[in-house]
């Protein structure tokens, strides 16, 4: 793959089909968007050998079934699980890191904090660079960015040379306060370049130019860590791609929301870590402007886990920072610090294929381990023997065996029943209580944490509606809505593939961010302008290799301000028009509001100051007409009636079962009910009422308890 950028022509030059592609850990999901702007769903089991083989195989089976050629699609919009994986199982390139002297335990020490002060057997992650392979190169600026000691590059390159020797494929170069002067990092890097030109070489003022050196450190470990295997995946990946007849333009999914190049994707692959979750939670914004719902939980459950992200004023909420390869999957804390735009969700919970167990003290719990695509659930026949909450959703009557992906893949009762009984009898229960249990369980507990990560930020969840989508989505949302007090849901038309509809309404964009560390009293406002320009002139030639014009492209300006003498910082928008006196006032007074609507007062006699400022460069959003997925309805929508599980109705009950693609405009359904279509199944509660809206989304008012 070479450095040039590739000019990506306006849509009206390109081939008339647009491809989004979701590789989860179960399914993969594909939606096609055709020159009348009619999407095309198609779903299929991953391969978790090689992802790319289930992702090309699903591609051939949807534009057969759409009846036209791979040459007649202009563009694919990618998301990938490749960088967490590779994080998570330890599976990147051998690599090494270059610190300043005197920092070469910087990984190890880390925050030398307790994430749970009452875990008696506390373990971290261990660091993704070993200290054998990290390397104190002699040269120190200061944090003014005045040069102390200049480093020997002479030196720098004989240890990189024994490091390339004794097998070393990527290096990270991680200086102290290259964020406020890069020039140390920059002669370091360009000299390892010029000498050892295949390795990949990693530097924290490219990658994350912010202040904090553990979490830069890091970070740009990281990103060195995975560059080698992005690189590969992504040219194995457009050579097959091409090799099918593909001639358009490869887009990746950011964490943050946007699309980008395969040139951006190769070089900063850890900005990729979190592809896959952020098309859910942009498909639910959009969602959400179509119907007049600015205010929206996007709770997304899939094969694998569940994701719950908060959709404000239409806007999905960008943090500055995840986590990565958790040593306790649900344990803030325990994983690796990664300083990269995300859109701000959380992890609430079990998929599909999550496995019900009975732990030490003879409880029930479920996942986290998951028995992801392969073998897959118990139902699914491939060999899984234990229960999921899949193997659940048949047995309590939510799923149809014989219409799972519409028919097309055909479920095991007796297999569930099996994996069931085993553990009903550990559990001392019968198989039905077992069943129920599981069910409840994981509505339970994506319910308290959906509520607990709502209310951290400030918010009522009661005021709030959810979006459900995901394979598992609409099947549980219901009674997670109804415990934790949403009375309003949706449920989209496409929500089995939404993650990758959402891809398609991706625009094009690029995040970076600089620290400038300055109390708001005192700033210079000319270095802050100064800041962003040179912000916009690393970022604007991103965007513009795309083929985009400067006039095309929205600028987002944000500054992460705190008190003076306070550790969390808040995102604050920065005003349009020149910065200045006035900017340093409207700050203020944005803070104050942002300040009290999560902490609910503001403390008058502290000075505000701001860490880091922000530059987000957006393109045009595309528009993708969801009403052409929209069905006039049928003679008769309901399907038959077949016997599923109800506790609020007595328990087991006939229920009526319906088809959603022969259920038209202002249909109306009071629960119980089963609402089935190909890629998933909306399960309504007792008291629950469905209303179909004009564009086909399933419009649900929850029954209170």
């Amino acid at each position: 793959m070479g450095n040039e950028a590739t000019r990506i022509p306006h849509r009206a030059d390109r081939a008339p089909y647009v491809v989004g592609i979701d590789i989860g850990g179960t399914f993969t999901d594909f939606v096609l968007t055709g020159p009348d702007q009619r999407l095309e769903l198609h779903k299929c089991l991953t391969t978790p050998r090689n992802p790319a083989v289930g992702a090309l195989g699903g591609l051939r089976e949807m534009v057969a079934a759409a009846g036209i050629d791979v040459a007649e699609i202009g563009q694919v919009v990618h998301g990938t699980t490749l960088v967490t994986n590779t994080i998570i199982e330890r599976k990147g390139a051998d690599t090494a890191l270059l610190v300043t002297r005197g920092f070469r335990d910087l990984l190890e020490m880390g925050y030398e904090q307790r994430y749970d002060i009452y875990d008696l057997f506390l373990q971290f992650p261990d660091p993704i660079v070993p200290r054998s392979r990290t390397v104190e190169i002699d040269e120190r600026i200061d944090r003014d960015g005045r040069v102390l000691r200049a480093p020997d590059l002479a030196a720098v390159l004989a240890e990189v040379d024994l490091l390339v020797a004794d097998g070393v494929e990527s290096v990270a170069v991680s200086f102290l306060h290259a964020y406020r002067n890069p020039t140390h990092e920059l002669a370091v890097t360009e000299a390892i370049r010029a000498k050892h030109p295949r390795l990949a070489v990693s530097s924290s003022h490219q990658v994350v130019p912010e202040i904090r050196e553990y979490e830069r450190t890091n970070t740009t470990a990281c990103n060195a860590y995975v560059q080698p295997l992005m690189r590969r995946y992504l040219d194995d990946l457009q050579s097959s791609l091409h090799a099918e007849g593909f001639a358009g333009t490869l887009l990746l999914m950011q964490s943050s929301g946007g699309s980008a190049t395969v040139e951006t994707a190769a070089r900063f692959p850890i900005r990729f870590l979190e592809s896959g979750p952020a098309g859910g939670a942009l498909v639910t914004a959009f969602l959400g402007a179509s119907v007049g719902l600015p205010d929206l939980v996007a709770f997304d459950m899939g094969g694998t886990t569940a994701k719950a992200a908060l959709i404000r004023d239409g806007r999905p909420e960008i943090a500055p920072m995840m986590e990565a390869g958790r040593v306790h999957r649900f344990k803030s804390g325990s994983g690796l610090p990664i300083k990269a735009p995300v859109v701000d969700m959380i992890e609430i919970g079990a998929g599909g294929g999550s496995i019900a167990r009975v732990d030490a003290m003879g409880l029930m719990k479920v996942g986290p381990h998951s028995s992801g695509a392969d073998p897959g659930p118990a139902c699914y026949g491939q060999g899984g023997l234990e229960p999921t909450v899949t193997d659940a959703c048949v047995l309590l009557g939510y799923f149809d065996p014989d219409y799972f992906l519409g028919g097309s893949m055909r479920l095991d009762l007796d297999a569930a029943r099996s994996a069931f009984d085993g553990l009903a009898e550990r559990l001392g229960l019968s198989r039905d209580e077992a069943v129920w249990g599981v069910h409840r369980m994981v509505c339970e507990n994506m319910a308290q944490a959906t509520r607990v990560h709502l209310i951290e930020k400030g918010e009522d969840p009661r005021r709030f509606a959810m979006a459900a989508f995901g394979g598992a989505g609409p099947a549980h949302a219901a009674r997670v809505a109804r415990i934790i007090g949403t009375k309003a849901m949706i449920v989209p038309r496409m929500s089995g593939v939404a993650s990758a509809l959402g891809f398609q309404v991706a625009p094009l964009s690029f995040e970076i961010a600089r620290s400038l560390p300055t109390s708001i009293d005192d700033a210079d406002w000319t270095e802050v302008q100064q800041a962003f320009d040179a912000l916009e002139r690393d970022a604007l030639p991103m965007l513009e290799s795309t083929g985009l014009t400067p006039e095309e492209v929205r600028r987002e300006r944000w500054a992460e301000m705190r008190y003076v003498g306070q550790f969390h910082e808040l995102d604050v928008s920065v005003p349009d028009g020149p910065i200045g006196p006035d900017t340093g006032r409207e700050l203020t007074r944005r803070f104050a509001e942002a300040y009290t609507a999560r902490y609910h007062s503001v403390l008058g006699d502290y000075v505000p100051m701001a860490l880091n400022w922000r530059l987000r460069l957006v393109g045009p959003e595309p528009s993708p007409d969801l009403g052409a997925v929209a069905t006039e309805g049928g003679a008769s929508p309901l399907k038959g009636v077949r016997r599923a599980f109800f506790p609020e109705a007595g328990g087991w009950t006939d229920t009526p079962v319906y088809d959603r693609y022969a259920l038209g405009r202002e249909d109306r359904l009071v629960g119980p009910a089963i609402v089935e279509e190909r890629e998933s199944t909306t399960v309504l509660g007792v008291g629950d009422t469905l209303v179909v809206d004009t564009l086909g989304n399933l419009r649900i008012e929850v029954a209170t308890p």
